[in-house]
């Protein structure tokens, strides 16, 4: 269960980093909940406890808290050590194990840190540059990274020939679908058990497809 924000009654006590900190995680509670344009700089204040002057004077212009909640939230040695995994069973050739840490990794995401996943798709759904931001800072990067390893398991015979961008939106769209669905939407009824019971699933409709006996023409798409 995702707890509330912290609030703070008083700012004299509370170091900068602190104040820095504190109204980040403020700022991703309301815009989660309310949005961008649902949410102002004066709500913000007082969900913590100071005056707008505060917010002003640890984050310039609203751009800046932008980029400082991005910054918080997708840090460069969080990002580092995700690659690191990631690198690791790309060099061992682990296709499985690396789709299935791909997948692992969107449900995680929307599971463990709902508030993010709701604010980016209120982002999304504002056409919010924060979208653009998260998308140009981390998932372009990470995406071409998996599309280059796709091509060459690909030209070594391990994965099927269809386009790379298809592959990856395919392993990265069910467990982003899955974890919007059951965390981030809060369906209240879901199939299939728990989540690795679903992850487990998903692997193998992935792995083996859906039809038992394919066409004979079907092949010739592969």
């Amino acid at each position: 269960m995702e707890q509330a924000a912290p609030r703070a009654h008083g700012h004299s006590r509370m170091s900068g980093d602190d104040r820095r900190r504190q109204l980040i995680e403020v700022a991703i509670d309301l815009f989660s909940q309310n949005g961008f344009a649902g949410t102002t700089t004066k709500e913000i204040a007082a969900a913590a406890g100071v005056t707008e002057a505060i917010i002003f004077r640890h984050f310039a212009t609203k751009q800046d808290l932008y980029k400082a909640i991005l910054d918080y939230k997708c840090g460069l040695s969080s990002i580092e050590n995700w690659m690191d995994e990631a690198q690791a069973l790309m060099d061992a050739q682990d296709d499985a194990g690396l789709f299935r840490f791909l997948i692992e990794k969107m449900v995680s995401f929307g599971r463990d840190d709902t508030k993010f996943a709701r604010l980016l798709t209120h982002a999304a759904l504002e056409g919010h540059e924060l979208a653009i931001m998260h998308h140009d800072q981390l998932a372009m990067p990470i995406g071409m990274k998996f599309k280059d390893y796709i091509a060459r398991r690909q030209a070594a015979g391990a994965i099927r020939g269809t386009d790379p961008g298809i592959v990856l939106l395919a392993l990265a769209g069910v467990g982003s679908h899955y974890a919007n669905q059951k965390y981030v939407y809060r369906q209240s009824k879901f199939p299939g058990g728990d989540d690795d019971c679903v992850i487990d699933g998903l692997l193998r409709i992935l792995q083996e497809g859906l039809l038992t006996q394919p066409k004979p023409n079907s092949q010739g798409r592969d």
